[in-house]
């Protein structure tokens, strides 16, 4: 007899989930799908794929149980299956960071402006919300935004930033925010305020971290 043994079967299982995540386009939907449900068109758009293409990643991704979806007429709107998923992406892209060279050169050189105030955790901001001493900006997409966002936070996209500048209260310090480590709209937003004399930080994560650390998150417009 030559059945294989439940050890071989449970890693050929194993595989499948590396498999999965072995992928940069499969990564980076992933962290997009991390910000709240999402059809295939957007998905495709915001990781520049084609739709055949974003397509096939996704079906990948929900054989191997990461990615779960549901139909809301006309459209089917895709999300991460559950935080564990979300957890073993930011540890494979901290492990990443750890162990290689080059992922820390491009995280210091792209996503770490050396404008940059030391950027700040969940817990350094939610300190500072419960003092009541900063505004919070969200620069990501308003999507994105009315999915999911830290209680408090006002919505000023990236693209929006500079024109509404006006509805930031002067003289008090303000903290942006993305969708996470390697996003660089929070970045761009912090140079952006520090040009017009903003005292500006950026958090060094985003929604998905501050949900990861039991904190609750405000949906809506507001």
């Amino acid at each position: 007899m030559t059945g294989r043994s439940p050890k071989s079967e449970l890693y050929d299982h194993f595989s499948r989930v590396g498999k999965a995540l072995a992928s940069p386009a499969r990564l980076e939907m992933l962290d997009l799908l991390s910000q709240g449900e999402k059809t295939v068109e957007q998905l495709a758009g915001q990781a520049r794929l084609g739709i055949k293409n974003a397509s096939a990643h996704l079906r990948t991704l929900r054989e191997a149980r990461l990615v779960e979806a549901r139909k809301d007429p006309p459209y089917v709107l895709y999300r991460v299956a559950d935080d564990a998923v979300l957890r073993v992406v930011r540890e494979l892209q901290a492990l990443a960071r750890e162990r290689l060279a080059e992922v820390e050169q491009i995280t210091r050189t792209y996503f770490e402006a050396p404008s940059d105030l030391e950027p700040i955790d969940v817990h350094q901001l939610l300190e500072r919300l419960e003092e009541g001493a900063v505004t919070v900006l969200d620069v990501r997409p308003r999507d994105e935004y009315t999915a999911g966002h830290i209680p408090g936070a006002v919505s000023m996209p990236i693209e929006e930033l500079e024109r509404r500048l006006a509805e930031i209260p002067p003289g008090r310090p303000v903290v942006a925010y993305c969708r996470g480590p390697f996003c660089v709209f929070a970045s761009e937003a912090v140079d952006t305020l520090q040009k017009y004399g903003f005292a500006a930080q950026r958090m060094k994560s985003g929604v998905p971290e501050w949900r990861l650390a039991g904190r609750a998150v405000a949906t809506g417009e507001r």
